[in-house]
């Protein structure tokens, strides 16, 4: 079991920038694949970005690709999310996710645990 906590979210203008964290408790965080997922209302939950277990792969959604990054410190146990040059389409709930699987994945049903959510408005 791993818990997944994460932080960060808030209101900025558009342009501006975000750094989302995700604290993960429990078993051992360098086994996991983690991601980050997003859902806006009324639309689908749609995958942001992976990373490796070692952080040395990652894998990015084409709408994020050259704005957002993001990383890991295995030895504080948190993934992270910088997000830069934000638009308003990018408001959404932000959540991180880690799976067992060895590969990065966009698919959501391949993580195993997530966290609760933490909300990212983008104003205009």
């Amino acid at each position: 079991q791993v818990q997944l906590v994460e932080s960060g979210g808030g209101l900025v203008q558009a342009g501006g920038s975000l750094r989302l964290s995700c604290g993960a408790s429990g078993r051992t965080f360098v086994n996991y694949v983690m991601g980050w997922f997003r859902q806006a209302p009324g639309k689908e939950r749609e995958f942001v970005a992976a990373i490796s277990r070692s952080g040395r792969s990652t894998y990015y959604a084409d709408s994020v690709k050259g704005r957002f990054t993001i990383t890991r410190d295995n030895a504080k146990n948190t993934v992270y999310l910088q997000m830069n040059s934000l638009k308003p389409e990018d408001t959404a709930v932000y959540y991180c996710a880690a799976s067992t699987l060895l590969g990065l994945t966009q698919e959501w049903n391949k993580y195993d645990y997530w966290g609760q959510g933490t909300q990212v408005t983008v104003s205009s």
